[in-house]
């Protein structure tokens, strides 16, 4: 069986990203994007862009405009989710947030990953690793989510940092590289950490 350049894009190896399966989606996505960045949560018809953007978005789920992405259909929400203003995900790989996961305005998750060899750069040649962030988290605003990252349960992750490294469950986790400072304690308000 032939595996489709999508199929090939969310394994992780490099798509003809010039393939009129891939183009249609680019331009699918950045349609429907085009049109939510005149509306708010509270438009009508905002919810349906929504979905089509996104299918399987849970009904409890909300992403605030503008939002940017890639495709859409490579983000995974669970329920509960929040994730405000002005955020970027580059969806070529998965994106998947768990549920009840607050994510702050102009958070950016990344999965491409280019050569680090200029010469195979100029080929355009590229490939996705995922990102995982669990349930219950909180990523501050402007932080920086790179590819292939898993950021585990419940987790806090400070605004502004730049996460590099996969970061465990139940911590406190800020700066650039973002890095672990402490673990959080059930129940405890990690506001005053901050």
């Amino acid at each position: 069986m032939t595996r489709t350049e999508i199929q090939k894009m969310r394994d992780g190896e490099s798509p003809d990203f010039q393939s009129p399966e891939l183009q249609a989606s680019f331009r699918h996505a950045k349609e429907l994007l085009a049109r939510m960045r005149t509306m708010s949560t509270y438009s009508d018809g905002f919810r349906e862009l929504l979905e089509q953007l996104i299918p399987g978005i849970p009904p409890t789920s909300v992403i605030c405009p503008p939002f940017h992405c890639d495709h859409g259909h490579g983000i995974r929400l669970g329920h509960g989710v929040y994730i405000n203003a002005g955020c970027t995900f580059l969806d070529g790989g998965w994106i998947r947030i768990g549920d009840h996961t607050l994510i702050g305005p102009a958070v950016q998750i990344y999965t491409p990953h280019h050569p680090l060899n200029y010469l195979e750069r100029r080929t355009g040649r590229e490939h996705a690793r995922p990102v995982t962030i669990g349930a219950d988290c909180w990523i501050g605003g402007g932080a920086i989510i790179c590819p292939g990252v898993t950021i585990g349960d419940r987790t806090v992750v400070g605004a502004g940092s730049v996460v590099t490294h996969d970061i465990p469950a139940d911590s406190l986790a800020v700066g650039n590289p973002c890095r672990v400072i402490r673990p959080l304690e059930a129940g405890e308000d990690a506001t005053h950490s901050l």
